[in-house]
């Protein structure tokens, strides 16, 4: 009696979808690298299950360059997209740790692969997730994986930390007046005068308000081209690479680079720095030209000088009348005021303007002839912004904005009168919108 012809096994068509990354771009353009070594070890794997129906899907997901300590990689999203929607049933690699090193986020990488069915399979390290033995195996060697990278961390802060503390130069944006040669600092010939200079007028006028409009006036810019602002001088003043040190984690260490700046200069610029705002300009103040040299006229029209006299230690300023200077005492009615009781007088003055709504909206219609896209509402809210910022400016930035608003004060036995310019009102205006005025600093 023969038997009956038995029946042929059905195989279920499994869609293999190999992926590959690399940490480093480096090799990546030879002509055969690691991506492509990884690719063909899973390629020979996925044939030899061909009786088990495994079929190699012709897409292919390669992170090159990227870390595994992310999911932010191009590859692998397209490769969770197309699981999502059905079209992968096996996901292959080289070894576990080409998909993630890092156990929270392959716990999520498994949770997608359970929802859709998917089986991960690592070539080197055999095994299939969804059995509990092969769920234990991945977690060990995960937690292997994990634990080799964040000792890989710990030693490359460690290398870092022991250069940073031999004076090594460890990468990054090279301070200004500093060119990088050799992965060391050499000193730029060209920017060097620049940043003496920078140290140097600090030292002189003890503001880096001021001092960023004169190293605008001057042309000085970055190295990539970019407005030197308050902001870029702190850091600049505050680097100690300019002395020849490099700073780890708040510890400075001799470094390998020359100095640009002697250690006296820095010491006297950091005691300026260590004084508030308000303390400087309060220091400086009596150092300050006259605020109102050449806009201060008499009932006659004589102009009035600014001069002043000491008694002791205080130092008394005073406005004169050219009258009174040429033709002696009583040739004028007001030949003499206290240059601090008139120079007060016309700053509140100039502050009531900015608090008044009717000024305002000239100055807004002023402005808006130069700069259309200027509104009502900016104008009203700069101006505004200088009143309580007044007495933190220094006292050659006073002065500059009395000489821009100022067009002529008349004193008189009866009081002054001060005369606004309209254009300059617009102009200050403009300034403050763009963020040009700053604190003084």
């Amino acid at each position: 009696m023969t038997k009956p012809p038995e029946k042929s096994k059905v195989v279920r068509k499994l869609r293999c979808a190999v992926y590959t990354r690399k940490s480093s771009e480096e090799g990546l353009e030879q002509e055969f690298n690691s991506l492509h070594a990884q690719r063909e070890a899973c390629e020979a794997y996925i044939a030899s299950q061909r009786s088990e129906g495994w079929v190699l899907v012709r897409d292919q997901y390669d992170d090159g360059g990227i870390s595994g300590g992310t999911l932010e990689r191009p590859g692998l999203k397209r490769l969770l997209e197309d699981i999502e929607d059905g079209l992968v049933d096996v996901v292959v690699v080289y070894k576990i740790d080409r998909l993630s090193r890092s156990l929270a986020d392959f716990a999520k990488l498994v949770e997608v692969f359970d929802r859709n069915g998917v089986t991960f399979v690592s070539v080197t390290q055999s095994f299939n997730t969804t059995t509990s033995m092969g769920r234990l195996t991945l977690n060990i060697l995960l937690s292997f994986a994990q634990f080799e990278r964040e000792v890989t961390a710990e030693r490359i802060r460690d290398k870092v930390a022991a250069s940073r503390r031999k004076g090594m130069w460890m990468g990054g944006v090279p301070p200004y007046g500093y060119r990088v040669e050799n992965r060391k600092l050499v000193v730029d010939e060209d920017a060097t005068a620049h940043v003496r200079w920078i140290f140097e007028r600090f030292l002189e006028i003890g503001s880096c308000t001021e001092l960023a409009r004169e190293v605008g006036t001057r042309g000085i810019r970055t190295p990539r081209d970019n407005r030197i602002d308050k902001k870029y001088l702190y850091r600049m003043l505050s680097n100690r690479a300019y002395i020849g040190e490099a700073v780890h984690k708040g510890e400075s260490f001799p470094g390998e680079h020359d100095a640009i700046i002697d250690r006296e200069t820095w010491d006297h610029v950091h005691t300026i720095l260590q004084e508030s705002p308000r303390k400087r300009a309060a220091r400086t103040r009596a150092d300050t030209p006259a605020l109102l040299k050449g806009l201060l006229f008499g009932p006659d029209g004589a102009a009035f000088s600014p001069t002043h006299t000491r008694k002791g230690d205080r130092l008394y300023r005073y406005y004169v009348s050219q009258t009174v200077l040429k033709h002696g005492a009583g040739s004028c009615p007001v030949g003499r005021v206290p240059a601090g009781e008139v120079e007060a007088a016309v700053i509140d003055q100039l502050r009531a303007v900015f608090r008044q709504p009717e000024i305002v909206a000239g100055t807004s219609k002023a402005t808006r002839a130069h700069s259309g896209d200027i509104t009502e509402a900016d104008v009203c809210a700069a101006l505004q912004q200088l009143d309580p910022l007044w007495d933190e400016l220094f006292p050659a930035e006073q002065a500059r904005i009395v000489a821009l608003l100022v067009e002529r004060v008349d004193i008189g036995t009866d009081g002054l009168n001060v005369r606004l310019r309209v254009d300059g009102l617009g102009g200050l205006a403009r300034e403050m919108l763009a963020g040009d005025i700053g604190e003084a600093a």
